[in-house]
């Protein structure tokens, strides 16, 4: 017989991972599902890291609404699950009277929402705020509340605290079909696994439309919105004290710089509506147009400092606002899509809101009284004091080896990253930041493919870059050095 749960999420991005969280503290039996060999692996993993500050849409939308609350509940999270997080600001540039006007419009939208501290700014303010914006700047807008966050570590300490709370996750699950059928829903995977449940939550970002169609629930399109970024190098001059946004156009916020949370400056991202939900590749026409957007705002920006570039997909719907409610179609089945720009500042709200959804809805609520809505912080290296790293290598010795030279990740963090789950290249790379700085990965990757195999048990050939079949060695290559016939 199939496992039978209370309720499946499908998804392990922000929204999955902050439902399920939430959902932990209280007495039910609930799984995620996720295709992906490793949570944040879809539209979370190329997120741009922002929490933005309320006043890009009106009180009129959900995903106003539930920005603002979100924005509110970082603090509480931070302190939590220890995840990287600062309140850095958020500055929107304008450099026209008919810009101001914009301007004007979002500080309208930020005092009806109740953004903290939002003020509309001249030529002099701007510049004290960010001294390195371009000295033409008319005006603008300061938006206190804004911050910058790292969105792959959000995920993994929202899903540690949820799995840590009696959530179960299951990985490389993708879901073939859903039927329902005296009272249970019964999921299957294209691998033959099979899971029961009595309430299904659709978070599978660019893929909830097709989720839906599976569970014979509502027709609908996500559209998806490709987004190419590229990062510079933490000693890049571009890197600013705040985020800054230029002045949205009615389809995007625009091309941003934006100060990482770990010290990289990321530009960008473009905004081109397209079919292909596998297309990441990146075009040199749209590096040329990011980088003449980002220098409008901040002069120094420079291709020279670039490390990588990287593509993500923003899944949106008609109407460009978040769809979250009970299916009308299916009993006990609740659709969250649409969760694009500002999905990642309003995750904690969506699970208060899918929360109360199911409770209005029939679904019984009891709290856990040994509810622990903490994890354990993981020491990092780069971040410690020297008395804190002599303690460090005398309780484990792994502390004194460096593997990743460029972000400082020291054999102690891979293994602990390993440990949690995290076994791919990639999955490992967002645990802990290995292979994220200048040399990519060219001096630590065989470093930490040891140990993966030292920790795991599996050899060279097994190891892949996010799963599936992306391999680092080529099986023939693998099959000849250890002497088989390929």
């Amino acid at each position: 017989m199939p496992e039978t749960y209370d309720v499946t999420v499908i998804g392990a991005g922000v929204t999955g991972a902050a439902i399920a969280r939430k959902l932990s503290s209280y007495k039910l039996k609930t799984v995620v599902v996720e295709k992906e060999c490793d949570v944040s692996f879809g539209v979370s993993k190329a997120n741009s890291g922002i929490i933005h500050g309320g006043f890009h849409h009106d009180f009129s939308a959900l995903k106003s609404r539930l920005e603002i609350r979100g924005n509110i509940l970082f603090d509480q999270l931070k302190e939590e699950l220890h995840f990287p997080f600062k309140r850095c600001g958020i500055v929107v540039a304008a450099f026209s009277s008919d810009e101001m006007r914009t301007v004007e419009k979002l500080y309208e939208n930020g005092i009806q929402n109740g953004a903290v501290g939002i003020e509309l700014c001249n030529h002099d303010r701007m510049l004290y705020l960010e001294p390195k914006l371009n000295k033409d700047v008319v005006g603008g807008l300061f938006a206190p509340g804004g911050g910058i966050v790292e969105p792959y570590r959000l995920v993994f300490s929202l899903m540690e605290s949820a799995k840590k709370n009696g959530v179960e996750l299951l990985t490389k699950f993708k879901v073939k079909s859903g039927t329902l059928k005296n009272d249970l829903y019964t999921i299957e995977a294209e691998d033959g696994r099979n899971i029961q449940s009595r309430w299904v939550i659709n978070a599978a970002g660019l893929y909830c439309d097709e989720i839906s169609c599976i569970f014979g629930a509502e027709e609908y399109t996500i559209n998806v919105r490709k987004g190419e970024e590229f990062l510079l190098d933490k000693n890049a001059t571009a890197y600013t004290s705040r985020v800054v946004f230029p002045v949205p156009s009615k389809d995007s916020k625009g091309m941003l710089v934006i100060p990482t949370v770990e010290g990289t400056t990321m530009v960008g991202p473009t905004a081109t509506i397209i079919d292909n939900k596998e297309d990441y590749s990146t075009t040199k026409e749209n590096f040329k147009k990011i980088f003449s957007s980002a220098r409008r705002l901040v002069p120094v920006v420079s291709e020279r400092d670039i490390t990588t570039s990287f593509t993500g997909m923003r899944p949106t719907l008609e109407g460009d606002d978040f769809y979250i409610e009970m299916s009308k179609k299916k009993d006990r089945f609740i659709q969250v899509a649409g969760i694009q720009s500002p999905g990642l500042t309003a995750s904690p709200a969506i699970a208060e809101y899918v929360k109360d959804i199911m409770k209005r809805n029939g679904l019984e609520l009891i709290e856990k009284p040994d509810y622990d809505p903490n994890i354990d912080k993981v020491p990092r290296f780069r971040n410690s004091s020297k008395e804190e790293i002599d303690k460090l290598i005398e309780e484990n010795p792994a502390y004194g080896e460096i593997i990743c030279r460029c972000e400082n990740i020291t054999e102690a963090e891979i293994i602990a990253s390993i440990r949690e789950g995290h076994d791919s290249l990639d999955g490992i790379k967002f645990y802990t930041r290995a292979r994220m700085g200048r040399c990519q990965g060219g001096f630590c990757t065989y470093k930490i493919m040891k140990i993966v195999c030292r920790e795991t048990g599996c050899s060279m050939n097994d190891i892949t870059k996010r799963g599936g079949e992306s391999w680092i060695v080529n099986k023939k290559i693998g099959d000849f050095t250890t002497g088989s016939k390929s």
